[in-house]
């Protein structure tokens, strides 16, 4: 089955942004997709004043999921932890001018990786981030039906 994909996904998937790990990162978080198989590792680096210095990722999947990883670090890159928080699936889409329906997980993903980085981040320096709630490691479609 072919799917027509945007310039802006073409783009993040053969040139993509932030691809690599941060040693001593402020926080790491995996998640994955058992029934498609896509697994994303998101890194951010936070400094003292709450402020994501830099993320990166490394994504075992599809073309859409190395441009919603990639996206989705851009979008967060220089954001406070609140501001990153507020990066949706929704955001990650648009951003890239899109998906087709069938890789709309791909956004899901790229959406709860960032998530679980920061709970990490929270985790491991005794926070509270308002608004997080502890991520989900496997990530079903079926539990965010009209989420999209």
């Amino acid at each position: 089955m072919a799917f027509a994909y945007s310039e802006k996904v073409m783009d993040h998937f053969t040139n993509p942004r932030n691809v690599g790990e941060i040693e001593n990162c402020s926080g790491c978080g995996t998640v994955g997709n058992a029934q498609c198989g896509d697994i994303m590792r998101m890194y951010v680096d936070v400094d003292d004043s709450g402020i994501i210095r830099d993320v990166k990722f490394k994504t075992f999947g599809c073309g859409a999921a190395i441009a919603t990883s990639s996206m989705a670090t851009e979008l967060v890159k220089g954001k406070t932890v609140q501001q990153a928080l507020e990066v949706t699936n929704r955001a990650v889409m648009d951003a890239l001018d899109g998906l087709p329906p069938v890789k709309v997980h791909c956004s899901l993903l790229a959406e709860e990786a960032i998530h679980a980085a920061l709970w990490d981040y929270a985790e491991k320096n005794g926070l509270v981030i308002e608004g997080l709630e502890k991520p989900k490691t496997d990530i079903h479609e079926h539990e965010h039906a009209g989420v999209a």
